[in-house]
């Protein structure tokens, strides 16, 4: 071997041994940017599983997860989770709906979940089922106490159970028991409603949020005992005796993400060929198998439930279908639905009877936001579309009230323009208290003048728990005053709207947002400037039937007659009769051309205690008879009412005795457009406790609710050591910079021994 290749062979040896210690530190100053980027990334991962949480330590006031808090010994952990999905399927004239709750356990603790929501005011509600693991547990229907006692007891055993409660018609209470930690159980809620119906548009609507309820304070009248007793003693009413069932904990939006995540799917079979499909508070995505069925979808997926979802159809023809006969049979009876949209007469050759109208709007606290905006510009086009033979007047209250006029008065320009700048300087702020401003607006100064009809149109969001009250008013004080409600906002509190407009003989508007204003108040206005159908009758020719309502209410301008009866045999024909102004009107169906229908039996009962609840308010009947005809009606047809409840337990015990039960109650978001100081007031940065927030307190002006538990919302003042749902970021950023900055070194330090020089 030469000398020159003695060199080069030495030379590849030098070499190869340099590429293997290059090859070395590349590979360890690549593991060691993974190693940095990976700890950067952690530092940032806020997304940790219920079987193994992650515990670091915060402040309430720094908790963004939209997770309620827990008291626990330890401080405070993250609360049951809840996710909703609405599946609804529309079949003609009637909409079936499964309502699935997700209640998940991130937390290490056995939990109970309660929460407060929102269905339709006229929704049936039938079916309670409980997955627990792979098996499905039905509910039963009780008696209320019956039903809680099942419950309670379950609860203390270790079984897990659900119980779902009505607090009003369109509020209900879900409580689900013994949730292991990790676990997640699935409630499924089922209930059958009627489509609704104006004009040519077919609608549904979905509340997903109960707003904040404004709740009077009990009126207590005491006097000194004395000590021989001779003395009087102490009376307390309470207008909202079950204040704390309704008012569960609130989220602030601007301290807390949205939760209650909601899917929505609906399958929609009109029965008749369909034009336009659309949902105005929603972006959904719209599948068309044939003509006459839709299947509808939000198309970005799960949505915050902050507002109500409202999905409207038109027909494809040009003539809307004015009659709908739908049957059921059912055990021995035969149970029917009929839609009947009466013709729109004008007075033709004949001067409109001039109005006196007496406008009234809520501007309190829960108006703030979006909800002002929409109900101002709602009350200037109604005060632009008066006549000058038009008599009104404007009335806004909040806790307070103001009359703008003595007595109401002529539509002149210089009247209204006074209105006009009356009602563009309002404020949302303050209380609720929406009796008072009833009764101003129902006192009827010229009672005997008999050229005038007389219309109250009522503006509002309806954010009040003391309804039987204004019922009550509107029921006492109604006198020739038909009473108009104008729902506003988001999440409009619609049984107080639909009963107060039919105890009224009225009817029911809703406005959503802005965009709707002209559209709904022009609809609104052709009801209140035509005539309405009046003195309306039903007739059997063969069949006895037990009809609903019972007290056929007036039907206004493009509104159905909606009638269901309970028959002994389909055979014959009803025929409907009534006045259209001066002009008599009628029609006949043949009740064997009947389509077949589904769920017209609950629908029937559902009506039946509706008709049950306003005798009571109208003193038709005692408290006691109400009551019993509406507990017979539930457990006979099997519906949840204020009477009775569904109840559902595993048999089989999960929580061991050693282990003690916490009580999560789930927060609720804000309503959408909804202004979170307007409603609770300038929020103290200390924690909440959970005591009622009375009228003398802060401005002077706010009453709500007790909220159950505080808001995760406290100062930088004393630091609580909380677990939270984040990790340790700042330890795990310094770690990545200081692996970063050593691979860095590593790099330069292999590329200098590597160097030709």
């Amino acid at each position: 071997m030469t000398i020159y290749e003695e060199f080069e062979n030495s030379r590849r040896t030098r070499l190869s041994r340099k590429m293997r210690i290059l090859l070395f530190f590349l590979v360890e100053g690549v593991a060691a940017l993974v190693i940095g980027f990976a700890a950067l990334f952690l530092s940032f991962d806020p997304v940790w599983s219920a079987e193994q949480p992650k515990q670091a330590v915060l402040r309430p006031a720094d908790a963004r997860s939209g997770s309620l808090l827990l008291k626990t010994d330890d401080g405070y952990s993250d609360a049951t989770r809840l996710g909703i999905d609405v599946d609804l399927t529309v079949s003609g004239p009637t909409v079936r709906a499964r309502v699935t709750q997700i209640f998940r356990n991130p937390t290490q603790q056995w939990m109970e979940a309660t929460y407060v929501y929102p269905l339709p005011a006229g929704s049936a509600v039938d079916t309670l089922k409980m997955v627990v693991g792979n098996h499905v547990v039905v509910g039963d229907i009780k008696e209320r106490q019956q039903a809680r006692a099942i419950y309670e007891q379950a609860k203390q055993n270790g079984q897990k159970a659900a119980l779902t409660e009505q607090e009003r018609p369109n509020i209900f209470t879900n409580s689900v028991a013994n949730i292991g930690p990790g676990e997640t159980v699935v409630v499924q809620i089922e209930y059958q409603e009627p489509v609704q119906q104006n004009g040519n548009e077919f609608s549904l609507r979905v509340p997903m949020v109960v707003g904040p309820r404004y709740n009077p304070r009990p009126v207590v009248q005491s006097v000194d005992l004395r000590a021989d007793g001779g003395g009087w003693g102490a009376a307390t009413t309470d207008p909202v005796p079950d204040r704390d069932s309704i008012s569960p904990p609130v989220l602030d939006p601007a301290e807390d993400a949205p939760v209650n995540p909601t899917n929505i799917t609906v399958r929609l079979n009109a029965g008749f060929p369909l034009a336009e499909v659309k949902s105005p508070f929603h972006q959904v995505k719209i599948e068309s198998p044939d003509s006459s069925t839709r299947v509808v979808k939000l198309a970005e997926g799960p949505v915050p439930a902050d507002r109500d979802f409202e999905l409207t159809w038109k027909p494809a023809a040009e003539k809307t279908p004015s009659v709908g006969l739908f049957r059921e049979h059912v055990g021995n009876s035969d149970y029917l639905l009929a839609f009947v949209t009466p013709p729109a007469v004008e007075q033709a050759q004949q001067k409109p009877m001039p109005r006196e109208v007496v406008f009234v709007i809520d501007n309190s606290g829960s108006m703030g936001g979006t909800s002002i905006v929409q109900a101002k510009a709602s009350l200037l086009y109604a005060l632009g579309r008066l006549q000058p033979t038009d008599r009104f007047n404007v009335i806004r209250f909040d806790d307070t009230m103001d009359v703008l006029f003595p007595t109401p008065v002529a539509a002149t320009s210089s009247n209204i323009a006074n209105a006009t700048s009356f009602v563009s300087a309002l404020q949302a702020r303050g209380g609720t208290e929406m009796v008072p401003a009833m009764q101003a607006a129902l006192a009827d100064t010229n009672s005997d003048d008999a050229g005038y009809i007389r219309q109250v149109v009522f503006l509002t969001d309806g954010a009040i728990g003391n309804e039987q009250q204004l019922f009550e008013t509107i029921s006492a004080q109604r006198g020739r005053s038909r009473v108009f409600m104008v729902g506003i906002g988001s999440a409009p509190n619609t049984y107080l709207m639909t009963r107060a407009a039919e105890l009224g003989r009225g009817t029911f508007t809703h406005i959503g947002s802005v965009e709707q204003v002209e559209e709904r108040m022009r609809s609104l206005f052709a009801k209140l400037e035509n005539p309405a159908v009046t003195n309306l009758s039903a007739k059997f020719s063969e069949a006895t039937a037990d009809l609903t309502p019972s007290a056929i209410p007036d039907v206004y301008r493009d509104e159905p007659l909606v009638l269901a009866a309970k028959l002994d045999k389909l055979a014959g024909s009803v025929e409907i009769k009534g006045r259209i102004g001066d002009r008599p009107w009628s029609v006949t169906l043949p009740l064997a051309n009947a389509a077949e229908g589904k769920g017209l039996s609950k629908l029937w009962a559902r009506r039946k205690i509706a008709d049950a609840e306003v005798a009571r308010t109208t003193r038709q009947v005692s408290l006691e008879e109400a009551d019993k005809t509406i507990l017979a009606l539930a457990l006979e047809h099997q519906l949840v009412t204020r009477l009775t409840s569904l109840v559902a337990v595993d048999k089989t015990p999960s929580r061991p005795e050693s282990e003690p039960l916490q009580l999560a109650e789930l927060p609720l978001n804000l309503p959408a457009g909804w202004d979170f100081a307007k409603v609770f007031g300038e929020r103290p940065r200390a924690p909440v406790a959970p005591t009622e927030r009375r009228a003398d307190a802060g401005d002077g002006k706010m009453q709500l609710a007790a909220l159950k538990r505080p808001m995760p919302v406290v100062t930088a003042a004393p630091t609580i050591q909380l677990p939270k749902t984040a990790t340790d970021a700042e330890l795990k950023m310094i770690a990545g910079v200081i692996l970063l900055t050593v691979s860095l070194l590593m790099l330069v330090f292999n590329r200098r021994q590597t160097s030709p020089n």
